[in-house]
Formats: structure tokens, C-alpha cells, sequence
């Protein structure tokens, strides 16, 4: 039995050899710290989107899109010496902003959790004053 469809394999591939070459090979001061979250294979091969998250403000995320864009050329030769397809697909990195939208809701679940334990105390405080045996 097969373990996943080819382009999930391939996509898997792509992810680690990518990353591997991001942090040994590619020396733009650019791309700062990238971590890639996933890539996506079209069915055929040809296209990949290579989703990634980074360290910083805006203005820190653009110029981490920028270097990746300068880099995805480089990139794309070493993959298709690397790996054994007959055409290295064409990398498109796009901006992976669903880990900044779990930190929000983490962070939003977080503070509603302080209110509670907060407002706990004086909830059991109007408890007692309600119990006629006291």
C-alpha cells in the first residue's frame, strides 16, 4: 500500500531540502529567521507553494518575501539536481499567517482564563453570602 499520494511525498521532500538549503546555503540577510510550515504540489508537478512564517514586524516580513523571491531561482536549480524529478517545480513562497492567527486566539483564550481565575474568588464570596447556614 502506498504511504500518501506523490505529491504529498514530493512536497515533503521539497520542505525539508528547501529549509536545509535556506539555512546552509542562502546567504541573504534577507530571509532572517523563515521557518516553513508546509508546501503545497500541484498534482502535476509543476508548481510549488512553499508556505512560511518569520521572526519580526511588516517591515521585517517584506524583505523576508523579498529575499525568498531573489533566492527561489537558486532554489529551484538545487532541487533539480538533488532530487530526481524531470522538471523541478516552480516555487512561489507565500506568507503562512494562520500560525499569527492560533498565537491571537491562544493569546485571547489566555486572558480569558486570568479574568475567570480573576473573578472566581468573588463569585464564591457571593456564594456563601447566599447560604442561610452561615
Amino acid at each position: 500500500m502506498s504511504q500518501g499520494s506523490r505529491p504529498d511525498r514530493v512536497a515533503d521532500q521539497l520542505r525539508s531540502e528547501i529549509a536545509m538549503m535556506l539555512t546552509r546555503e542562502v546567504h541573504d540577510p534577507g530571509i532572517g529567521f523563515v521557518t516553513l510550515t508546509r508546501v503545497q504540489v500541484s498534482p502535476d508537478l509543476q508548481q510549488a507553494r512553499v508556505m512560511y512564517t518569520t521572526l519580526g514586524d511588516d517591515k521585517a516580513r517584506a524583505n523576508t518575501a523579498k529575499a525568498l523571491e531573489r533566492a527561489a531561482p537558486f532554489l529551484r536549480r538545487q532541487l533539480g539536481a538533488r532530487l530526481r524529478l524531470k522538471r523541478a517545480p516552480e516555487l512561489r513562497f507565500l506568507y503562512d499567517d494562520s500560525v499569527a492567527g492560533q498565537d491571537r486566539i491562544e493569546q485571547l483564550l489566555n486572558e480569558i482564563h486570568r479574568e475567570q481565575a480573576n473573578r472566581q474568588p468573588d463569585d464564591e464570596k457571593h456564594d456563601n453570602d447566599d447560604d442561610p447556614q452561615s
